[in-house]
């Protein structure tokens, strides 16, 4: 597949974490097979580094959520990401809460032996430290943003 051989190319160039956005398309349209085989791959083609799969929750209902969630867990994923800030949309809590829930009971193995739970990145709209704090309550383990200097400061940053 293309996307592990992009994956294996990024690998070979210093990566040491890969993120991909899984196929929402295929999502949607119930191909649920051909969306495990898309991450599988990444998996495979990274491993033993770990593999973010960006679920893009602001364009999926609560079930697909979790369908998507599901899959990534059960392909390898390390991590189940809310979304990539460019499909309109932003991390919520109710969305980490309900990745949190989707993936608890899953685990996976990381390059240096370290081994647990699939975790939960909120990324996404997140400029403040009020919003920081609340996807961390909600179960996030990791925030993404590029407004980090303005929340540590106590300020709001203008990023995502």
């Amino acid at each position: 597949m293309r996307r592990g051989s992009e994956t294996k190319t990024a690998i070979e160039h210093g990566a040491t974490e890969i993120d991909t956005v899984l196929a929402v398309g295929l999502l949607r349209s119930g191909e649920y097979a051909r969306v495990h085989a898309d991450v599988a791959a990444v998996v495979a083609a990274a491993h033993p580094f770990p593999v973010k799969v960006i679920v893009e929750t602001a364009l999926l209902s609560d079930e697909l959520k979790v369908a998507a969630s599901l899959i990534a867990a059960e392909a390898g994923a390390a991590f189940v990401k809310t979304c990539t800030g460019f499909s309109g949309g932003a991390a919520t809590a109710a969305d980490v809460r309900l990745l949190r829930r989707a993936v608890d009971g899953y685990l996976w193995a990381g390059a240096d032996g370290w081994h647990g739970r699939i975790r939960v990145k909120a990324s996404a709209g997140i400029r403040t430290a009020e919003t920081a704090r609340r996807m961390l309550v909600a179960g996030a383990d990791r925030i993404g943003t590029s407004s980090g200097v303005a929340i540590v400061e106590g300020g709001a940053g203008d990023g995502y």
